[in-house]
């Protein structure tokens, strides 16, 4: 390894914690949208040097968490109404040309081993998602959609989904800590999606997938006028 390939990798290692511990507080809603901070006081905050944070954190607004003020630093991004129903609308129209393209040519390869990591991440969701835990619910979701994606998917495609269920759920989450009990409110049929997958019955899965968007789409459009 080249002189100074060891510190490249700590730096990038770090960078990508600050960028993780970031995101999650971001989407937890502990970093609440429209909150200001600068390089200086998120590295003060982690105790390290500058450029891991910066870097972390042109890292989050690229991929629509923040947003970058010139001279001022960054600033965790506002969605809209309107932002919402664009995420969601442009979830449902990549999700039916995919399953268009399974229509035409099968599911693929599906691993075993895939669909039973899968399987482990829809449990986990769907178990947070009857007990209404808000924050372990947040993380298994994401994760069960992203490695559900990711089973034969295109990786691009993806990266795109991620992003906007990312953001949905940044929107989505202080409507949702406006109620006392959770319970049961959150849509938990995961894993019933991943039998479907499992047993290749591409129409039920289309049917539970869009499910899950209305279900999503329904539920913040009823509590956001009550927030707003």
């Amino acid at each position: 390894m080249p002189l100074g390939g060891a510190a490249r990798v700590r730096r990038s290692s770090l960078r990508q914690q600050i960028a993780d511990a970031l995101r999650e507080e971001v989407l937890t809603g502990r970093l609440r949208a429209g909150r200001h901070f600068t390089v200086k006081e998120i590295a003060d905050t982690y105790e390290v040097s500058a450029t891991p944070v910066r870097e972390a954190l042109v890292d989050l607004a690229a991929q629509g968490l923040l947003e970058i003020e010139q001279h001022r630093g960054f600033q965790v991004r506002r969605l809209t109404p309107a932002d919402f129903r664009s995420l969601t609308e442009a979830r449902v129209f990549v999700v039916e040309a995919l399953f268009r393209a399974v229509a035409e040519d099968g599911m693929g390869d599906l691993p075993a081993d895939a669909i039973a990591s899968v399987r482990r991440r829809a449990e986990a969701a769907a178990r947070a998602a009857r007990a209404g835990v808000l924050d372990v619910l947040i993380g298994c979701d994401l994760r069960f959609w992203r490695e559900l994606a990711a089973i034969g998917g295109n990786p691009h495609i993806c990266e795109f989904l991620d992003r906007v269920r990312t953001q949905t759920w940044i929107y989505a989450v202080p409507h949702l800590r406006a109620l006392q009990d959770l319970s049961g409110v959150c849509w938990s049929d995961h894993v019933a999606l991943v039998e479907a997958v499992a047993a290749r019955d591409a129409g039920t899965a289309r049917e539970l997938t869009l499910e899950y968007n209305e279900h999503t789409r329904a539920l913040i459009e009823k509590l956001a006028p009550a927030r707003s």
